[in-house]
């Protein structure tokens, strides 16, 4: 979980009891100007969230990998018996993997394609996008150890929804809560794949090197419109801008399953951690914004 200043991670560990560690959230923009101008603070947000990501995989594996009857005091990160290394040899390829499947192959496969009209090509490059898209999270929520994963993301949502709706996190009162959360970030990377066609229709149908340059290089361009599109989504729960999202939050059904009481147990334990911390820096009657 993840506040403006704060974020923390909870993990189940192998003795059956819930640790947390939490820490500030360092970031560049508060210092400098610049980085919080739109989309330039959505690139920010997206680096900042996957160094969190990997800090907070990291702190997990190492708890997973404690010997039983190993016990660590709550907040204090376990030792590093798995080397940050091959974390972060593992988090590079998973990224690498990610621009390749998703970002290269679905215009080299259109390339194959008889198309010769510029607009068609980007459109039909991001349909073939989006159907690996919903192809892949379709195959990998039948793996068992994935759907574990999906139920914790829904666990994350339920309990942020109770929080933004004033209700006690309780987990039997967090589990009657939907699933579904407009700040998911499985709707970011569909947003991310839509506005894609927009911005590449500007290129039209380059040569196949060019083809895989600009897919790569103006992510970070495409990934600051999109979180720029979330937030304003966010802000501005109305019909019309949750009928243009309906997608993305239909989306989240492949990436969220109904979690048990006890995963419950570990998403509110993080969100309370981070409102705690929060409390000092928010007036007693602001709601804190809090993202998964």
């Amino acid at each position: 979980m993840r506040g403006p200043g704060n974020w923390a991670v909870a993990v189940r560990t192998p003795q059956g009891d819930i640790a947390h560690v939490s820490r500030p959230v360092v970031s560049g923009m508060a210092r400098h100007k610049l980085l919080r101008l739109p989309v330039v603070r959505g690139v920010m947000a997206l680096g900042e969230s996957l160094a969190i990501g990997f800090r907070a995989l990291a702190i997990s594996a190492n708890y997973a990998a404690q010997e039983e009857g190993e016990e660590r005091e709550d907040g204090a990160e376990p030792d590093t018996e798995l080397s940050r290394g091959a974390l972060f040899f593992a988090f590079a390829v998973a990224i690498g993997f990610a621009l390749v499947l998703f970002k290269v192959t679905p215009g080299l496969l259109t390339e194959l394609l008889p198309i010769h009209s510029g607009g068609w090509f980007v459109i039909v490059e991001g349909l073939i996008r989006v159907t690996i898209f919903v192809l892949y999270l379709s195959l990998i929520s039948l793996l068992p150890d994935l759907r574990r994963v999906f139920q914790y993301h829904a666990a994350e949502h339920k309990a942020i929804n109770a929080y933004e709706a004033g209700e006690p996190l309780e987990p039997e009162i967090v589990q009657r809560y939907s699933l579904i959360h407009p700040r998911c970030g499985t709707a970011f990377l569909l947003w991310v794949m839509v506005l894609a066609v927009f911005v590449f229709a500007f290129f039209g149908r380059p040569s196949w090197y060019w083809l895989i340059a600009t897919r790569i290089l103006f992510l970070p361009v495409i990934a600051g419109l999109a979180y720029e599109l979330i937030r304003f989504a966010a802000k501005h729960q109305n019909r019309v801008v949750m009928t243009i999202l309906a997608p993305g939050l239909w989306l989240q059904r492949l990436t969220t399953r109904e979690p048990t009481l006890d995963q419950l147990e570990v998403s509110i334990r993080a969100l309370r951690e981070v409102l705690q911390l929060e409390s000092g820096a928010a007036p007693e009657s602001q709601r804190v914004e809090v993202m998964a």
